[in-house]
């Protein structure tokens, strides 16, 4: 069963779950899927609800209408300047959302995505993208920098592509974003919701637990340059996991060639 959930009369962003998957869609094809202030707030309320179900395992970001998403709503940015007030600052908070989600998080854009856009990609664990969709980081073409989203960019793209499309602002396609980092696999547009699907029943058979760990060691900067010290830290977080409640009974599945317990049921 496919539960619906609406926050506001007219969402932004709309959320259906199933089998453990939620699907967070950016529902604002009016402006192209804008990073407006209504539907960032929207965003992170669904995110929110998403991380506190126990029944939720992973979490798809998609999108209605041919564009993922055009970056910030320059319409309310502009609105806002008498005040003294950025709405795009907001962008910080949704981008950390999504990077620390305890839950994978998977993108799937089949069009276009623009400056803002291209940090919820980069935030997400893994992207899928259909190859026809375009890439673009146009903001020193409207005199500004892609400053927040250079948290999540900067550590996925490779530095010489970064620099060429940090300056130039130019167009790239989805296979040129799949060889620099920007996102996991570029597949055929009629692929698309078959490979995302393929990631997220990948995803479902790992234990909550252990999905959080393993995100922790992917975010994890050592605190020193002691190799030994580095190793024990990461000892002893082994030995946690393997004496878990999540690890005996993987551990059991295994043996007893069953499904874990934590694996949902299709």
């Amino acid at each position: 069963m496919t539960a619906e959930l609406t926050t506001e009369p007219d969402p932004l962003v709309r959320a259906s779950t199933a089998h453990g998957v939620t699907t967070l869609t950016l529902d604002s094809p009016h402006n192209r899927n804008a990073l407006s202030t209504p539907l960032m707030t929207q965003l992170l309320a669904a995110l929110a609800t998403a991380v506190a179900d126990d029944t939720v395992r992973t979490v798809v970001l998609s999108h209605t209408g041919p564009v993922f998403c055009s970056g910030a709503d320059l319409k309310e940015t502009a609105a806002a300047f008498d005040s003294g007030t950025v709405p795009a600052a907001m962008l910080g908070e949704v981008l950390t959302a999504i990077w620390e989600c305890p839950k994978p998080v998977v993108a799937r854009v089949a069009g276009p995505a623009r400056a803002g856009g291209l940090g919820l990609i980069t935030a997400a664990d893994i992207a899928v993208c259909a190859a026809e969709a375009t890439f673009a980081f146009t903001e020193v073409r409207i005199g500004v920098i892609p400053a927040v989203i250079s948290a999540t960019v900067l550590p996925r793209l490779h530095p010489r592509a970064a620099a060429e499309l940090y300056l130039t602002g130019e167009v790239f396609d989805g296979r040129r974003a799949e060889r620099i980092g920007l996102v996991t696999v570029a597949t055929p547009a009629d692929e698309l919701d078959a490979t995302v699907a393929a990631y997220c029943a990948a995803l479902v058979r790992g234990a909550p637990g252990a999905l959080a760990g393993a995100k922790e060691l992917l975010r994890r900067r050592p605190t020193t340059t002691d190799f030994r010290a580095d190793l024990a830290d990461l000892t002893d977080r082994s030995t946690r996991f393997f004496r878990s409640t999540e690890g005996r009974e993987g551990i059991l599945a295994l043996r007893e060639k069953r499904p874990a317990r934590w694996v949902p049921e299709t």
